[in-house]
């Protein structure tokens, strides 16, 4: 398609901190929103942090990278510090709607549309309560505050499951709307299996498990390793391959000495991302504190069954083309097993069917209030 014929409508500014390169979910979304908006005819200009101050085009919009400082101990994570500069860049922008991706650090961006008169949209990415609870924090009180604070701050709160808005629904909020992501069911396909991969990582007769994930502490990459474990000692043959990097991966090497999981790192490349789902005879996808989980979805899409954290929103994503268990190695141990069974497939694939992210596209428009507005000339 060339976007450059495409007539502009509207100018949406997204801001998003916490991205870099390995960043998975996040990035994604981000990518195929704005791909997504810039095909509906609008102007979709993302800002991120990064090490370098970048003004680029790219296939979901102008991208422009804003010099942060890393977060210590998050593997990577870079914050857009600078409040001034972000503020003459939003000025200079002069944007007609506002997409926030960050809880907590951007949130003043909030006050800055209100007071420069542009609509603007706070998605909520992750679960504040939930996050807060595996800091040992006062979880709810101080939760609620904070989510109180956003719904105000904001024109309007996306939340992408029901899970993820039930923190912002107990406060009453009046301003919260529901859309939930999508997965290209045309990159991630059952028939994407890959023979040669299959036997590179593991013998014909031993189940392929598969954790694709971001191996930081709210992800919990070791539930997946315990899991390993607990199946081995029971006479299983199972072999775990790991896709993904983070601040974890010294502790999870030591914590899988002596099984047979293999460390594949950041797989970058889409198309052997997957291929590997497709390959793998089951996914697990242990992080409590998980709002959708594109992972889990792209897994399904490959035709391949999850299992999932029972605390989490994955629950209602994947419902019975997986397994929700509590966070115990034999519970997860006893699901692997059970999805094993090749029935779980056709399953898989067809609940994936169900998110799309032209519909996403669509819902998040219309959380914008970007259903039929006029073209708008600059």
């Amino acid at each position: 398609m060339d976007y450059a014929a495409i007539p502009l409508n509207v100018r949406i500014v997204r801001l998003a901190n916490f991205v870099t390169p390995v960043s998975g979910g996040l990035r994604t979304s981000l990518d195929e929103l704005g791909a997504g908006y810039l095909a509906a005819g609008h102007e979709p200009v993302l800002i991120v942090p990064g090490a370098a101050a970048r003004d680029e085009q790219t296939r979901a919009g102008r991208r422009i990278t804003v010099p942060g400082p890393m977060v210590p101990g998050m593997g990577g994570y870079r914050v857009i510090t600078a409040r001034r500069r972000l503020r003459r860049l939003l000025d200079d922008l002069e944007p007609d709607r506002l997409e926030v991706s960050d809880r907590t650090t951007l949130r003043w961006t909030g006050s800055w549309a209100r007071a420069a008169g542009v609509r603007s949209a706070m998605v909520s990415h992750e679960s504040l309560a939930g996050l807060l609870r595996l800091s040992h924090l006062p979880a709810r009180r101080l939760a609620d505050r904070l989510n109180h604070a956003s719904a105000e701050d904001y024109d309007t709160v996306i939340c992408t499951t029901a899970w993820a808005a039930a923190e912002f629904e107990r406060l009453g909020a009046p301003n919260l709307v529901r859309v939930p992501l999508g997965v290209d069911l045309d990159a991630f396909t059952p028939g994407h299996f890959d023979a040669r991969m299959r036997a590179e990582l593991a013998r014909p007769d031993q189940p392929l498990l598969v954790h694709c994930g971001r191996l930081s502490p709210e992800k919990r990459p070791d539930r997946s390793i315990r899991a390993l474990a607990e199946l081995r000692r029971r006479g299983s043959s199972a072999v775990l391959a790991v896709a993904g990097d983070g601040p974890l991966l010294g502790a999870l090497r030591t914590r899988a000495a002596g099984l047979p999981v293999r460390f594949l790192g950041h797989v970058a490349d889409r198309e052997r991302l997957a291929r590997l789902l497709a390959t793998a005879d089951v996914a697990l996808a242990p992080g409590p504190v998980e709002t959708f989980g594109l992972a889990a979805l792209e897994a399904l899409a490959s035709g391949t069954p999850v299992v999932v954290s029972r605390d989490s929103a994955l629950p209602e994503v994947v419902g019975p083309a997986g397994a929700a268990v509590d966070d115990h190695p034999a519970a997860y141990a006893d699901a692997i097993q059970t999805l094993l069974h090749p029935r779980f497939s056709a399953a898989a694939r067809e609940r994936a069917e169900r998110y799309t992210w032209p519909a996403a596209v669509k819902g998040f428009l219309r959380a914008h209030a970007l259903t039929d507005l006029p073209a708008r000339r600059r």
